[in-house]
Order: C-alpha cells, then sequence, then structure tokens
C-alpha cells in the first residue's frame, strides 16, 4: 500500500482536477487535513437486510386517482430500480410496500370525530358483513404499481379495527381505552384474513404480512387519525385470534408484532408497563403473552423509532440496549417499521415546517444508520411516502388536493435511496473500523451482497468539511458513487481509484464496489 502522505498527494491532484467525486469542491484548504483509514471486514458479518419500505398513508388514498402522468412519476420515484442512460437512478428501489387497511371513518364522514379527512381511511367492510373490493381503489393502484416494479414484499397494516367492531363505533379511542372488547376479536381477525383474501382476488397480490395494531402505546383519543391503544394481553389475543383464522384460511401471510411507538417500549417497562417489555412479553417463553409458538408469527420485533433520535450518543445507547435484548432470543430480530422527524428533537431538528434540503435528509439518514449499525435492524420503513402537509413527514410533497396536483421531491427521499436503492434485501451488514473521527459527523456502513458479489458502503458526511478516506479489505479495482447533496440525487460517478475516496461536505454517498 502506499503511505499516506503520497496516496494523499495523489488524492489532492486528482480532486483539484475533478472535485470531490466531480461534485463538490476544488480548494485543498476545505479537505479535512488528515486521511482516515476505513476498514472493511467481510469476514464478520451481523444481520441480514430483509426490506426497506415506506406506506401509502395518507395520501395514496387520493393520489392513485390523480392523472396517470403524475401518479406514474410519483410511483417511479418510489419504486423503480432502473437508471437512465447516464446511469442516473429513477428511483430508490423500494423493497417492501405498506397498505393502510382502513377501519371506515370516511364512510361515517363528519360523524367520525376525525376532522382531517385526509386522515381517514375507507373499509372494505360494510355494515351488513359484506366486502366491496372496489373501496380503498386509490391504494391498490399504488398496491398494483408497486408489483409491477417488482417490489418483493408487501404488509397490510391497521391504525384501528373496523368501526363496525369497536366499542365506540369510531375509529378512535374514548379516555385512552382499548376499542375492542375481547368478543370481537374474532371478528376483527375473520376482517383481516378477508382482506388478505379480496385483495389477492383483485390485484393478484397476497400480502406477506399483517400488522394488527399499531402505536399501542399512545391514547389515540383526540380524533387526530384512526387508532387505539391496546395492553399486550390485549395485543396477544388478537393476534391469536389471527393466527387460527389465517391457517383456517391456508394463507401464507405472517403476521407481524407490535409496532411499538417508541423503541424503549420493546425493552423495557418504560412508563406504561402493561404496553411495554414487548420482546419479554411476547417472545420469551416465560413471558406472560408467549406467541412464539404461533406458526405463523414472524419472528421480528418491530418499533418506531420516533422520540429517541436525539442527541446521538443517547440514541445510540437505546438502539444498543435494543440490539442486546433482541439477541438473547434465538433468531429473533428487529424491524424498524415507521419513521419521520416528529417533536424537537432535543433542539436539533424540529418537526415542522417542511424541508426540501439536506439539513433534514443527514438527520433522517443518521437515523438509519443509528437503527442498522447500532440496533442491528433487518428492515426499515419511512412513515408517509406522500405527504400533503407542511412537516417533515414526506418522501415526496404534494398539493393537499384529492383529483390533481403538484409533486416536489424532498432530499430525504435521495437520501433514503442511498439506503433502500443500492442495500438489496439478503446483503449482509459487515464489519467497518473508522479512524478517529467524529462519530457524528462521520458515519460509516457496508454490506454484502453474496448474489451480486458487490459490496455497498455508505458514508454519510454531516460536518461542513469534506473527507479524505483510505480503504483497506477491498478486492475490487472498480467502483460507481452515487451522491446525495444540496446540488445532486443519487448523482453516479465512476471511480478508477477503490482505496483512495474524497467525500463532500453535507452529503450521503453510496459505494458500489463491483
Amino acid at each position: 500500500m502506499m503511505s499516506y502522505k503520497n496516496t494523499f498527494q495523489n488524492s489532492f491532484k486528482k480532486c483539484l482536477l475533478t472535485g470531490a467525486l466531480g461534485l463538490g469542491f476544488s480548494s485543498i484548504a476545505q479537505v479535512s487535513q488528515q486521511p482516515i483509514l476505513v476498514k472493511l471486514n467481510p469476514q464478520k458479518t451481523f444481520q441480514t437486510i430483509e426490506h426497506f419500505g415506506g406506506s401509502d398513508a395518507w395520501a395514496g388514498q387520493f393520489v392513485g386517482n390523480w392523472p396517470d402522468e403524475k401518479k406514474k412519476a410519483i410511483a417511479k420515484l418510489l419504486f423503480s430500480k432502473n437508471v437512465d442512460k447516464s446511469g442516473q437512478p429513477e428511483g430508490i428501489g423500494l423493497s417492501l410496500w405498506r397498505f393502510n387497511i382502513g377501519a371506515g371513518s370516511t364512510e361515517q364522514g363528519k360523524e367520525s370525530g376525525i376532522k382531517d379527512e385526509w386522515r381517514r381511511a375507507e373499509s372494505f367492510l360494510n355494515n351488513d358483513g359484506s366486502f366491496n373490493w372496489e373501496k380503498q381503489a386509490a391504494q391498490m393502484w399504488f398496491l398494483q404499481e408497486a408489483k409491477k416494479y417488482k417490489v418483493d414484499k408487501f404488509l397490510g397494516f391497521t391504525n384501528s379495527p373496523p368501526v363496525q367492531f369497536t366499542s365506540n363505533k369510531k375509529a378512535f379511542a374514548t379516555d385512552g381505552k382499548p376499542n375492542l372488547s375481547p368478543e370481537q376479536y374474532d371478528n376483527f381477525a375473520h376482517f383481516l384474513t378477508e382482506v388478505v383474501k379480496g385483495i389477492r382476488q383483485k390485484t393478484g397480490i397476497t400480502l406477506d404480512y399483517l400488522s394488527a395494531t399499531n402505536e399501542p402505546q399512545w391514547d389515540w383519543s383526540d380524533g387526530g387519525q384512526e387508532g387505539t391503544p391496546f395492553d399486550n394481553e390485549h395485543i396477544a389475543g388478537i393476534n391469536k385470534a389471527l393466527s387460527k383464522r389465517l391457517l383456517a384460511a391456508k394463507l401464507p401471510t405472517q403476521i407481524s408484532i407490535a409496532e411499538a411507538g417508541q423503541l424503549n417500549y420493546l425493552y423495557d417497562p418504560f412508563n406504561k408497563p402493561a404496553r411495554g417489555s414487548q420482546i419479554e412479553d411476547f417472545f420469551q417463553k416465560s413471558g406472560k403473552y408467549y406467541l412464539g409458538d404461533l406458526p405463523n408469527l414472524n419472528k421480528s420485533i418491530a418499533g418506531h423509532s420516533y422520540f429517541t433520535t436525539s442527541p446521538y450518543k443517547e440514541a445510540s445507547q437505546i438502539r444498543t440496549q435494543l440490539a442486546a435484548n433482541v439477541s438473547k432470543i434465538e433468531g429473533l430480530h428487529y424491524w424498524m417499521t415507521e419513521y419521520c422527524i416528529l417533536g424537537d428533537n432535543a433542539g436539533e431538528i424540529e418537526g415542522n415546517g417542511k424541508d426540501l434540503g439536506m439539513k433534514s435528509a443527514l438527520y433522517v439518514a443518521k437515523v438509519i444508520h443509528n437503527d442498522l449499525v447500532n440496533g442491528n435492524a433487518t428492515a426499515w420503513h419511512w412513515w408517509t411516502s406522500i405527504s400533503a402537509y407542511n412537516y417533515k413527514d414526506g418522501l415526496v410533497y404534494i398539493d393537499k388536493n384529492k383529483t390533481d396536483g403538484n409533486y416536489e421531491e424532498s432530499k430525504m427521499l435521495w437520501a433514503f435511496g442511498n439506503y433502500s436503492r443500492f442495500v438489496r434485501p439478503n446483503a449482509k451488514r459487515i464489519e467497518v473500523s473508522v479512524g478517529k473521527v467524529n462519530p457524528e459527523k462521520l458515519l460509516i456502513s457496508a454490506y454484502f451482497d453474496q448474489k451480486s458479489k458487490q459490496t455497498v458502503m455508505v458514508v454519510i458526511n454531516a460536518s461542513d468539511t469534506p473527507s479524505q478516506l483510505l480503504i483497506e479489505g477491498l478486492n475490487y479495482k472498480k467502483a460507481i458513487a452515487y451522491q446525495t447533496s444540496e446540488n445532486a440525487n443519487l448523482k453516479p460517478s465512476i471511480l478508477k481509484n477503490v482505496n483512495d475516496l474524497t467525500i463532500s461536505a453535507n452529503s450521503v454517498i453510496t459505494f458500489v464496489f463491483n
């Protein structure tokens, strides 16, 4: 290997001629003053990636009715794995799509008690007990479009049981009390089973997973959207009934639990003992509500990264603790199934206010890294893929218009794509050792794909200064870098020197080594 000094000088010459990957800067003074040694060790592996996903809530129910040209363009951004003639990716290649199974608040209209009609949802269930598979048609369109792009997996989730079954006949709860009595568990399970069959009949798609409860720790009593709280006891009862129904129908659909509203609840009683310690309760054989013997239960525990992402050091500790608890159960893995930027995040970034730029994108990229590297997540899902709100919750933003409107991409879309587009299902995370750096400013993870024989490395540079990386442990001669920054969206550059890399300031770059 060349000396650091000679390699670094050669790197400077290259940068002066081309800029950082041809995209970033042209001044030696702007580069960090010492190269950073990065060692990749493909012999040491961690979790196997299952999927990166996004959901159709809430805007999918309307955007699927927009003019073909626009809705297809949005679908391309979310699902496409294709590239144009210059090698530019057309989309972020999601490998899972989440379908919101509505509770029927749309049919109730104003009487639903949910003021914002964009947060209501249709239901396939009629009041007489029959089913109407023409409902949720706009969402069905996105489901079918995802299939055309060969999205690998599909998950159906509910925020509330159908209003015909709930205790208050609404799609949200009263006084923070569970809104489904035990007598209705089997009816709810029958409904979900029929939904799987109906969607298959309508689209040819069999949902791979069903998630019957969502963020059961919250009260869901303000009419802000569909939702209901549940204790672990109720979650167990619902999913036991669902397991029986799916098995009786001979459906391959697996059950996913428990979509915890905050990661702490997965491994700790936290502030709601009846709704916490979900790993122990559901997956330890001595647990109060053990479900591990259900033959169609997916061996994953699902949680949401909200309210646990700042400050970074504390967020890392939470995920390390979560990973340690998951590892105690043989075969269990952790899915991060919902995230967007919420709250004030210890003063680092506000959820309020739409941001199409890199500040939010870098923050989201760091959350993904934290969940994958410290939490050992095998799946990572964004919340609302299409947003009509002035909030940091959208990959694609739209006008709040039911039939037509404008759309615009966010940098969060493309930063997410630095992972979802290139870290494909069945890739294994491999060990990365990084020299002395600020762990909140330069974050690196790497993955090996046995099928393609590619190594993928994702680098987040959240500082205002470019960094020089010297790479050890690679046997490749070529690489393509895909950069997301203020002036680029997964912009490709072909690299001839794969051991000596320059990382632009405030960017996310994925290196695909061939």
